[in-house]
């Protein structure tokens, strides 16, 4: 029996082939990323990546979170591009010194050290990027949180941008509600994506200046836990004295975050703002009460972050050194 193509399937098959011209023409960045990218070029990458976080955290634990603070620092100004990791010279001014990462970001070491073990491997092959991408998806899961494949093949900016930094798409820990939805919206994240990222504070510790105004100031707060903070956090002075983000369990990786909010035990004013008879307050809940549901969402926000606007193909640069352009 001969078959033949129907007018129905003939339109179904240029219909196919408009939409796959549409999706190359468009130059989707985050498809042309891969799982398998490094995978005859550099084998051995994420062993040599694993076994430096998990060195790290060996020496101390808070590091983990600071490898995951420095991935979300990094995508959501200008995309995922490395950028946070190039230091500032006498002729140029990054993003290091800029108000939400001055004396608040670190991990550069470990990224450094990282680095340096995988140019003896595979030089010149391993984006600057990708690999503290991967830092921050080992950090969870070595801390006790879920695993997922890594989509890799950016590549490293040649520049950063201190003013774009300092703009205010970083959201600062006083941030309201509206304005976290809207931070995360302009860089094509979801309210829902936004509450499963703040669940990163369930591990790591925040300074003294970006939480003394609400254990001091403010009424949604649990009082004992108000007392407790307040301790190690004066009315002023002590400016970089530190408190855990998850009062409960800070070195493991677990929905007591929300826990907490459900008991006015945030500490920062943006953490306890996602439970405070807004719109956000049933997916605190939900993931309160359900972790499996928490790692679920918290991966797919992850994946999509990461796709946030990445350097591809011919353009950037593979650095030889993290913190300084070739």
């Amino acid at each position: 029996m001969a078959f033949t193509t129907s007018h129905t399937q003939k339109h179904v098959v240029v219909l196919a082939l408009a939409l796959q011209l549409t999706f190359l023409l468009m130059g989707t960045s985050s498809a042309q990323l891969s799982v398998s990218f490094y995978s005859k070029t550099c084998p051995k990458l994420l062993s040599i990546v694993r076994y430096g976080v998990q060195s790290a955290i060996a020496k101390e634990t808070r590091i983990g979170a600071s490898l995951l603070r420095l991935h979300f620092h990094d995508c959501f100004v200008n995309g995922c591009d490395g950028s946070i990791l190039l230091e500032d010279t006498a002729t140029f001014r990054g993003e290091q010194t800029a108000p939400p990462n001055n004396r608040s970001v670190r991990g550069f070491n470990v990224i450094k050290a990282i680095k340096s073990n995988v140019e003896k491997v595979c030089p010149g092959v391993v984006s600057c990027t990708d690999i503290l991408t991967l830092t921050a998806r080992d950090s969870v899961n070595i801390l006790g949180g879920p695993t997922w494949e890594v989509r890799l093949g950016r590549r490293d900016s040649k520049t950063a941008s201190f003013s774009a930094a300092s703009s205010g798409v970083i959201p600062p820990p006083s941030s309201t509600l509206a304005n976290l939805i809207n931070r995360f919206s302009a860089v094509g994240l979801s309210t829902k994506d936004m509450v499963a990222l703040s669940g990163a504070h369930t591990i790591g510790l925040a300074r003294c200046v970006s939480f003394r105004s609400r254990i001091y100031n403010e009424s949604n707060i649990d009082t004992s836990f108000a007392k407790l903070t307040q301790r190690n956090c004066p009315r002023s002075g002590g400016d970089d004295n530190l408190a855990p983000l998850d009062v409960t369990t800070p070195k493991l990786f677990d929905n007591h975050y929300y826990k907490n909010l459900l008991n006015k035990k945030g500490l920062l004013h943006s953490d306890q703002i996602l439970h405070n008879g807004g719109s956000t307050d049933s997916l605190v809940e939900q993931y309160s009460q359900n972790n499996k549901i928490f790692d679920a969402d918290f991966v797919t926000a992850m994946i999509k972050m990461g796709d946030i606007k990445p350097l591809i193909g011919s353009q950037g640069e593979i650095r030889k050194v993290c913190s300084k352009p070739n």
